[in-house]
């Protein structure tokens, strides 16, 4: 039977009706109780649509408010990964909705191509081409004052298991210190000439920077573990850098995520990001068991996403763009907000909840939305 006839006049989304349509084609429903099932779907989604007039957002702030007060504030160890600690609870709430540019606890979930994902060697050299390795974890440094030299000397096995030579290390710290390494014996030696200014001062601040420098792997990812699940390897990492994984060789960047929105906004853009608040949100709220509509969710996503760029709720974003003055004044730094907008002669349009709840005058809501027009003369 073709439903599109059915379906053709009834006041539902597309999305919908091509929903309704495969969900009757599975069961093979004969006309009438297609028809049955047609009009019940349009009764539920007349119900389900909001009322003109509905405080929408005001919904979706207690909505979430409410759970959010039920929360624990408490860090989280993935199971049998004790290295790897993650915020959870209201402070990683309080979080994604400041869009902090730095959270408190980075990760990367980072999957990799079929050819890659299957062994867990394949899958070690991808951890090995993003993981940060320092000089510190493949060689011993040590400082010889007496000749004003610093001595690296190089853990073979360490070497071995990080995929490096000791020709690759040699190039690499002479393009990083600027400075000419020569190999003697298997170890590492950097010469500090004795001419230079200071020479002992020289020698310790370059063995502090040698120190710090990364040999190999990305500098923001301190470190990296690999976890079967299912069928294929997947790298959970503690520290994030989207931008350069997604270039990393066996990495699947269309399936590798951050929890880090605000990089995946200066990264992916807007609709990612906006799709990253939504996720994190709701995963945050799931994991302590807590069952908040994802639409009410989607809501104050698109508030801080709808100009285009990603905006806190606090009064460094949406908040603090508010037209009204009375509304920014209310919510924070009260005094400041007045006096600035005295100073520029603001005028308050009194067209908000807030403001008007203040001058105690009906809200725009409900019934309070409703204006009646009389019309005077003609006939009476």
């Amino acid at each position: 039977m073709n439903y599109d006839d059915l379906l053709k006049d009834q006041p539902l989304p597309p999305k919908v009706k091509e929903e309704i349509k495969k969900k009757l084609a599975e069961i093979n429903a004969d006309e009438a109780l297609a028809r049955k099932i047609v009009e019940r779907c349009v009764q539920t989604y007349f119900r389900n649509l909001m009322e003109p007039g509905e405080a929408a957002g005001i919904v979706a702030a207690q909505s979430i408010g409410e759970p959010g007060t039920q929360m624990t504030m408490r860090t989280f160890h993935y199971a049998g990964v004790a290295e790897i600690d993650v915020t959870l609870g209201l402070p990683r709430l309080i979080e994604i909705l400041d869009v902090r540019k730095h959270p408190s606890t980075p990760m990367m979930t980072i999957r990799l191509l079929p050819e890659y994902a299957k062994s867990r060697e394949k899958a070690r050299e991808v951890a090995n081409r993003i993981e940060a390795t320092y000089v510190l974890d493949i060689a011993d440094v040590t400082t010889d004052i007496r000749h004003l030299r610093i001595i690296i000397n190089p853990d073979p096995k360490a070497l071995e298991r990080k995929g490096l030579t000791l020709n690759e290390v040699k190039k690499k710290l002479e393009k990083k210190l600027k400075m000419e390494v020569t190999e003697e014996d298997g170890k590492l030696i950097i010469q500090i000439p004795p001419d230079v200014d200071k020479p002992y001062k020289t020698l310790m601040d370059t063995f502090d920077k040698l120190k710090k420098e990364v040999i190999a792997g990305i500098k923001e990812i301190r470190r990296v573990i690999i976890r079967k699940e299912g069928d294929e390897y997947v790298l959970y990492t503690e520290g994030s850098n989207l931008k350069k994984v997604m270039k990393v060789k066996g990495v699947d960047f269309t399936r590798t995520l951050t929890n880090n929105i605000y990089e995946i906004y200066e990264v992916l853009g807007i609709e990612a990001a906006r799709n990253a608040v939504i996720r994190e949100a709701v995963a945050t709220l799931e994991e302590q068991g807590l069952e908040v509509d994802i639409r009410h969710i989607m809501l104050v996503a698109d508030v801080m996403t709808a100009d285009g760029e990603l905006k806190q709720i606090g009064r460094h974003g949406v908040a603090g763009e508010k037209q009204s003055i009375l509304a920014r004044a209310a919510f924070e730094m009260t005094v400041n907000n007045l006096l600035e907008a005295a100073v520029k002669g603001e005028v308050d349009e009194l067209k908000g909840i807030t403001e008007n709840i203040i001058v105690g005058q009906p809200i725009k809501l409900g019934t309070g939305d409703v204006e009646l027009v009389m019309k005077l003369g003609g006939r009476r």
